[in-house]
């Protein structure tokens, strides 16, 4: 079923950017610090240059963050995951810092990304690009044969990475440096099952380039390969909060767990939709049997998002959060992965080498991670409005001509007046007037397509 979208001619995404007051360019003085430290940071004593670590990322990507190698132990598997050492090139009250504070993450649109660190780190002196001797927080997690962790350690490293893959490739063929990631990736998932994880796995609509100059907008689910990877991250992440909450100090991601009245609403919804909830089985169970290309288990799953509210960043010195864990990981979890692109990963990682070092975070560290929540939180919508308004911008601009015509759609969600529904032959998700029944194929009418407002907005087409 084609799920494509596009629109020739100029979108004004500059104009999204600046509306939502993405930072445009880096002040002098920080990329003259970024000059000097990107030929200047020393590398670590440490060496793990002969370790055959690779990178997983979309193709064309600069900004590595991480590197892995996995390999079979007498008892189960070791996960080697080198980190980008941003903290290497970025000191506490750098002009650098104090820029990476006020931009909080990198932001993607299709015509380029806006970065955190300035070009000459993050695709440059700290990305793990392939060939390239660089420093690490190196993380080697062992794990025993059912994939449950059995010892940690972290520290600083020198490391080179052997290649730059990407998802597309590795899905194709696995390569011999990632022969275990299947058999790793999915041992942590069933782990992940256990743990009561609740991942959706919803398709998300993303704008693209296309070779013709025209912009293209479709719905992307996550392949095997990007889910399994991603179980590496969450492994990480999931050690880094242990690390944490041992030692007393820190930031974690917090979500809290599905409110009972959710999940029994969700639960009352099931037999209408078609989905089985076999008894005794939780909610992230039911959410890894569906498939979200099906109507139905699409409408389950965009309910089930209401059991995954409440995300923030905790940061804690002294006693432990009294909520420390994620509903959706199913475990405490920590964002220490993704340095290069996340503000807050940098200080995660820096309060993690300390601790597995065993000493205590510097106080300049420790007096930093209180801001980083709000910091994060402005981030975080800043990211969220230029990616929402960039997809209802091409989605308007593509139906302006089309005002009256008919379209077969899948209701995802109802309230008492309106509803939302996801057209089946194009990538368009959208509110629609009337109460729908969620799951149902319906038939809907454009009523409204208005590229400077950014609105489509459709009706029953009773017909």
């Amino acid at each position: 079923m084609a799920r494509v979208l596009k629109v020739s001619g100029p979108l004004d995404l500059a104009a999204i950017r600046a509306e939502a007051g993405v930072p445009t360019e880096f002040p002098a003085d920080v990329l003259a610090e970024a000059d000097r430290v990107a030929t200047t940071s020393p590398l670590p004593d440490h060496d793990e240059t002969d370790l055959p670590l690779v990178t997983i990322d979309p193709p064309g990507a600069r900004d590595l963050d991480q590197a892995v190698h996995l390999t079979r132990t007498a008892t189960g598997y070791r996960v080697s995951y080198a980190i980008a050492d941003v903290g290497a090139f970025v000191p506490l009250g750098s002009a650098i810092d104090a820029e990476a504070r006020r931009r909080g993450q990198t932001v993607y649109c299709p015509d380029g990304r806006t970065p955190l660190h300035p070009p000459q780190l993050s695709e440059g002196a700290a990305s793990l690009l392939p060939g390239q001797l660089r420093p690490a927080a190196l993380w080697t997690i062992d794990l025993d044969a059912d994939g449950e962790v059995t010892t940690v350690d972290l520290r600083r490293a020198r490391v080179r990475s052997r290649a730059q893959l990407d998802y597309e490739s590795v899905g194709g063929q696995v390569p011999p440096e990632l022969e275990l990631l299947p058999e790793i990736g999915r041992l942590l998932q069933a782990r992940a099952r256990d743990r009561g994880a609740i991942e959706l796995g919803m398709p998300s609509q993303e704008v693209e380039p296309a070779p013709d100059g025209s912009w293209a907008i479709a719905f992307r689910g996550q392949s095997d390969v990007e889910g399994w990877n991603a179980q590496i991250s969450l492994l990480t992440g999931r050690c880094a909060a242990r690390l944490m909450l041992d030692g007393g100090v820190g930031v974690l991601r917090t979500l809290p767990p599905a409110d009972p009245g959710a999940v029994e609403a969700l639960r009352r919804l099931a037999p209408g939709l078609g989905v089985a909830w076999p008894a005794g089985a939780g909610p992230g169970e039911v959410v890894a049997s569906l498939d979200p290309a099906r109507p139905r288990d699409a409408a389950f799953l965009d309910a089930a998002a209401s059991l995954l509210r409440g995300a923030a960043y905790t940061a804690f010195d002294g006693p432990p959060p009294a909520q420390p864990g994620h509903g959706g990981v199913g475990s405490p979890y920590a964002h220490v992965t993704a340095p290069l692109r996340r503000l807050v990963d940098r200080f995660g990682t820096e309060v993690c080498l300390a601790l597995a070092a065993g000493e205590q975070p510097a106080a300049g560290l420790r007096a930093a991670l209180p801001e980083l929540p709000a910091l994060m939180a402005a981030s975080d919508r800043r990211t969220h409005a230029v990616e929402r308004a960039v997809v209802d911008l091409v989605e308007a601009t593509v139906l302006a001509g089309r005002v009256g015509d008919v379209f077969d759609a899948v209701v995802l969600d109802a309230d008492e007046k309106r509803s939302t529904v996801v057209l089946a032959e194009l990538a368009v998700q959208a509110r629609c007037d009337g109460r729908l029944t969620p799951g149902e194929r319906v038939r809907v009418r454009l009523t409204a397509a208005d590229p400077a407002t950014r609105s489509v907005r459709f009706s029953p087409a009773g017909d």
